[in-house]
């Protein structure tokens, strides 16, 4: 049964409205009310959770304090209760992914708070004076007087107990660069509990004044330095050994990143999906050879290439370029029709140019509401200036702006803040699939003008697979980042600087594993519901695009089951195959 478009469109923004032929003869501010309607049965409890959370981690804010973590496990286990209490089979579709997504957040929460557990045991023997650190903090919340010349005492106690642990310290063997980070952090939270007391009473409590000073500064110069010490003391244990090119992450094995997959909701093993970026590779092949016959270049598609990168800007005239192509790829958008585009959201994004310390991790454009600019500054040597314009040409530039800006990120944040906003399920196969998804769809709609806009929207579409083919090559322990390097600069034709900033923002950038394989996963399954509702009738472009904007972030496949109304069960398993048959 061919679905009305209106009335599909208004079941998946509210999650909340059965499907019926009745929609058509609801009046017209009744319609405007069901589109507008941000509420789902599991709204109110997240949030009050996350205001709860904000009020506990606000009280409770010394790290890895373990009075802290026990809370936070009690606090995660009542809402659990609290969730598993709502009557789930009443509830509507866009309800219960609410409530699917929120109860995986807490058991997530709950998982992370049991490792951090692990970790604070194994190092909770580096720092003896924690427990009085921590008991003094907690006085001090409540305002207990204090008895100064007896602080001071513990005090210098302490100083001793500081002292003979960064003695022994030095004979420890080291340590796994997590577990000595959580040291360090742990000693900066004995910091930052002892700053909070003498902020509270110094000044204020005559005798607290009078003993403590002095004692104080001792023992927080002390923490200070043992906080060093302690992070010094970390390596990375990693199964990658070093291979000349500076980079040492650590890969995370097949059994994680399937973990991490499941998570995702994305049923795919690392190998099902490698095979997956090696045909969108092939299909970016024979794209490239036409756009380099096109240009006058045959197969040679580098020389075509070369041509594209050579077409920079000369220095200082990159904002304006980007400007143009901000008002080029906007002006396209409201002629097709494709997304509902606020006129406060064209308005008021602006643009900064990125530093070039950022530049060395991110030798590209960073964007949301404002725009990181990425080319040469008058410190950097006139190699990384001549890379870093040629990797930024206009072409490649043309393929970038409407995915940081609009379509992209920008108007992804923008409608996020007005629209279930209480949804905190981000993941970067929404956020970085979709931007890249209104790629595919400006190349199916010829977005680009000319052979060279091709090969400049082609170069990030390979880049795209590459990345999935050399982060789960990485992970699985097949290739060192030296590999990877050379693989984006053979492949792809990237700049050498700029492959090996990839490569370094990709293992060393603090991106979670999956981050850089989000873009394609996720375009294809945004592409493959394209094709289930847009390209059979049942929701226009327009229709389709402004509904995912208004479910907010959340994996893909739960904006499928709210858009197709799909039943989904208490204990829902990922399933959704979304790629080829």
């Amino acid at each position: 049964m061919l679905i009305n478009r209106k009335l599909l469109m208004a079941c998946a923004i509210t999650g909340s409205i059965a499907l019926s032929t009745s929609y058509n003869g609801v009046a017209q501010s009744k319609k405007e009310e069901i589109l507008l309607q941000q509420t789902s049965e599991v709204n109110n409890l997240m949030v009050q959770y996350n205001a709860d959370r904000g009020s506990l981690s606000r009280f409770y804010a010394v790290p890895y304090s373990p009075e802290k973590r026990e809370r936070f496990v009690q606090f995660q286990q009542e809402y659990l209760r609290k969730l598993e209490a709502l009557p789930f089979d009443q509830f509507s579709t866009g309800s219960r992914v609410d409530y699917i997504l929120f109860k995986r957040n807490l058991d997530n929460q709950l998982r992370m708070l049991a490792a951090e557990a692990k970790g604070y045991a194994a190092i909770s023997r580096f720092i003896p004076f924690a427990p009085a650190i921590y008991d003094l903090e907690k006085q001090r919340r409540r305002g207990i007087s204090q008895d100064g010349k007896k602080l001071a005492a513990d005090m210098f106690q302490w100083q001793q107990q500081i002292r003979q642990s960064m003695q022994q310290l030095q004979q420890e063997p080291e340590m796994d660069m997590a577990l000595a980070e959580m040291a360090s952090g742990a000693a900066r939270g004995l910091q930052q509990a002892l700053r909070s007391v003498f902020d509270f009473y110094y000044g204020y409590d005559p005798g607290f004044t009078w003993w403590v000073d002095k004692p104080y500064r001792t023992t927080d110069s002390l923490l200070n330095a043992y906080s060093g010490q302690l992070k010094l003391k970390g390596k990375i244990t990693t199964t990658q050994k070093d291979d000349g090119s500076g980079i040492i992450g650590k890969p995370i094995g097949r059994e994680e990143l399937i973990r991490q997959l499941q998570y995702e909701m994305i049923p795919y093993t690392p190998e099902d999906l490698i095979a997956m970026a090696n045909k969108e590779f092939a299909w970016c092949d024979q794209e490239m050879l036409k756009a380099s016959q096109e240009m006058g270049f045959g197969d040679d598609w580098k020389k075509a290439m070369e041509v594209v990168k050579n077409s920079y800007v000369p220095e200082g005239k990159q904002p304006e370029l980007i400007l143009r192509l901000f008002n080029e790829s906007v002006d396209f958008l409201k002629k097709h029709d494709l997304v509902t585009i606020p006129p406060l959201a064209e308005e008021t994004w602006r643009m900064t140019m990125m530093s070039p310390q950022q530049q060395l991790v991110s030798p590209f454009f960073l964007g949301g509401e404002a725009i990181l600019i990425a080319y040469p500054t008058n410190t950097m040597e006139e190699d990384d200036k001549l890379m870093s314009m040629r990797g930024n040409n206009p072409h490649f530039s043309r393929a970038v702006v409407h995915h940081e800006l609009i379509a992209g990120h920008h108007l992804q944040g923008f409608m996020g803040n007005r629209f279930k906003a209480y949804r905190e399920f981000d993941t970067p196969f929404w956020t970085e699939g979709w931007s890249l998804y209104q790629e595919f769809i400006l190349w199916d709609l010829k977005f680009p003008r000319s052979a060279a806009d091709r090969i400049g929207m082609l170069f990030w579409r390979m880049h795209r697979c590459a990345r999935i083919i050399f982060s789960l090559n990485y992970h699985l322990g097949n290739w060192t980042p030296q590999q990877c390097i050379d693989f984006l600069v053979e492949r792809v034709n990237h700049e050498r600087a700029n492959a090996a900033g990839e490569v370094r923002r990709s293992f060393t950038g603090g991106y979670g594993p999956l981050y850089q394989l989000a873009y394609m996963v996720g375009g294809q399954q945004f592409y493959a519901l394209k094709k289930e509702l847009v390209d059979t009738g049942k929701m226009s472009y327009k229709e389709f695009h402004d509904a995912i904007l208004r479910e907010n972030g959340m994996p893909v496949e739960m904006v499928r089951a709210i858009l197709i109304q799909q039943p989904l069960k208490k204990d829902f398993v990922t399933g959704w195959k979304f790629y080829g048959k």
